[in-house]
This record gives structure tokens, C-alpha cells and sequence, in this order.
């Protein structure tokens, strides 16, 4: 595991759970629309679509500060019973051992942010044990949006209207629970510093409480946005959304701001599923639209 980039003096390490064939671009997308997508396409394969499907992966982002080492989503897990989405179930992956390729074991881990709480995004937060589900990271704080714990919490009354409910099946109960008993759970709201230069923002529409980590040193931003963006295709087209946001409309809205504050800052954004290179920069073009920076022009932006 090499050291992907740096956030000035910061060391951010890629942490690959899986990656594979997901679904049609069509299937994924919302708002698609053929033409558009044939516009660029060429310019995603082969990282980012293969034979005609979205190719993607499941990916955590370890930051260490030299002071403190900070997970940034924890992937599906192993094991896991996920009737909703299967592609996500059962899995028998070689995370952890990837992670002591870097150098690092469970126990070095002082933080682990989850930027919302669904099923590809928290499942390593827990492991099997002796027939249990405990954490993986023995030491770590685990900060959890607290507006997602509220929302997704199955006895709570906003669960029975999310339309992820289904395909989010289990996921509390077996990733969520047994962090919040274990008393290392920490409910973070907008605003909250999670470490030295690092500021838990409220991003939502994704989820209720989807969060973006906004991490700044020496000079550099980074803006870890977890499902804000699932693919490049939504730089092109921030009204484009996944069919998994919750509120559409105020997803798109949340695209739209986040693509403006990596624009104005020249900060990178590093999204949980992007292929090769799988974190970007981006340029807003004098229209007010956006690419990824070098990217191919399209028609009309």
C-alpha cells in the first residue's frame, strides 16, 4: 500500500476492499441520459467503465498526521449478510491484510470517520468474533454522522420512509450497534473539528447526514466526500444523481457546493468509488460548468 498523495505535511494511504463491474451507467444514474454519457465515455474506460458497466470500487482513505491516523469510510466488511444488495454480502476480502502492507494493523488506528452510514461505508467498523460483531479498530474513536445514527436507526420513525431501507438491510444493527455499545462511538455534528486542520461538514441529501471531511494543511485542501460523487460522469453533470441520494434535489444541490469549493480552492476531492486515479482536481469552465482537470472538452462544456 503506497502512499497515494499528501494534504501538505499529511500522508493518505489507499486502502482497496474490492472493485468490480457494478451496474449499467443507466441503472446507476437518475437523471442519464444516452447521449451525454456517449459524449465522455471513452474518456472513462477502462478505470471507470468496462463493457458497457460503471466499474468501480470500494476503497477507505487512511490519513496519518504523524500524530494521529484517521480511517475515512470502512468499506462493506466481511461476511456480512446483505440481502438488499448482494453484490456486497459475504464477502472474503483481503482488506486488513492491506492494510499491514502499509504498515499499519487495527490497533494503530486513532479515528475511523464514517462519512454516512451506508452498507459499502461502514462494514469494517466490525468484525466477527466468536460469534459477536465487535470493532475492528480496538483503540479508535469512532465518529459517526449523528443526523444518519438518527435516520437510519431502524426504531426510529424516519426509517420507514427511506427509500434505502431495504437495500441497507442489516447494516445498523451488525456495523452501527455494536460500535455505539462498545462507548467508542462519538456523534458528530456540522462543524466539529475530527483532528488537527480536519472539519466534519454537513453534506447532505445523499443520506440525511451525509458529511464531507474537509482537511487542510501546509496550504493544501482535501475534501474526502464519500457518495457525493459516484462517479466523474457527475462532475460533467452535477444534476446527475445516484439512485440511491435520498432527496435528489438537495444531493444535486450539495454536488453542486462542494464542486465550487474544490473549484475555489484548488482542493482534491477524493470520493469512496472513483477508478484510476481515484481522487481529482477540478477546473469550472467559463460557461460555470466543470471537468476534471485535463480532462477532454464536450459539447456545450
Amino acid at each position: 500500500m503506497a502512499e497515494a498523495f499528501r494534504i501538505g505535511r499529511y500522508k493518505v494511504h489507499r486502502i482497496e476492499e474490492w472493485q468490480g463491474g457494478f451496474s449499467p451507467p443507466e441503472a446507476l444514474f437518475a437523471e442519464f441520459e444516452a447521449q451525454a454519457f456517449a459524449q465522455v465515455a471513452d474518456a472513462f474506460e477502462p478505470d471507470c467503465l468496462r463493457e458497457g458497466m460503471i466499474y468501480g470500487y470500494l476503497q477507505s482513505w487512511l490519513i496519518d498526521t504523524g500524530d494521529m491516523r484517521v480511517l475515512v469510510d470502512t468499506g462493506a466488511g466481511n461476511g456480512k449478510q446483505r440481502p438488499g444488495i448482494p453484490i456486497f454480502g459475504d464477502l472474503d476480502t483481503g482488506f486488513l491484510s492491506r492494510l499491514a502492507d502499509g504498515g499499519y494493523s487495527p490497533e494503530d488506528i486513532d479515528t475511523v470517520f464514517c462519512t454516512h452510514l451506508h452498507i459499502d461505508h461502514v462494514g469494517w467498523n466490525t468484525q466477527l468474533q466468536d460469534g459477536e460483531w465487535v470493532p475492528t479498530f480496538p483503540n479508535a474513536t469512532y465518529c459517526l454522522p449523528a443526523v444518519d445514527d438518527s435516520a437510519w436507526n431502524p426504531d426510529g420513525d424516519q426509517y420507514r420512509t427511506m427509500s434505502g431501507a431495504q437495500v441497507n438491510a442489516n447494516v445498523y444493527e451488525d456495523s452501527v450497534v455494536p460500535v455505539l455499545a462498545s462507548g467508542r462511538c462519538r456523534l458528530v455534528n456540522d462543524g466539529e473539528a475530527i483532528g488537527a486542520g480536519m472539519t466534519a461538514v454537513h453534506a447532505p441529501g445523499h443520506t440525511p447526514g451525509h458529511m464531507v471531511l474537509e482537511v487542510c494543511d501546509d496550504g493544501d485542501m482535501a475534501l474526502f466526500t464519500g457518495d457525493i460523487l459516484h462517479h466523474p460522469m457527475q462532475v460533467y453533470r452535477p444534476d446527475w444523481n445516484s439512485v440511491y441520494c435520498e432527496d435528489r434535489s438537495q444531493a444535486a444541490e450539495t454536488r453542486l457546493k462542494v464542486l465550487n469549493r474544490a473549484a475555489n480552492n484548488d482542493a482534491r476531492i477524493v470520493p469512496a468509488h472513483f477508478g484510476a486515479p481515484h481522487s481529482i482536481f477540478v477546473e469550472r469552465l467559463p460557461n460555470g460548468r466543470f471537468r476534471p482537470q485535463n480532462a477532454i472538452p464536450i459539447q456545450g462544456g
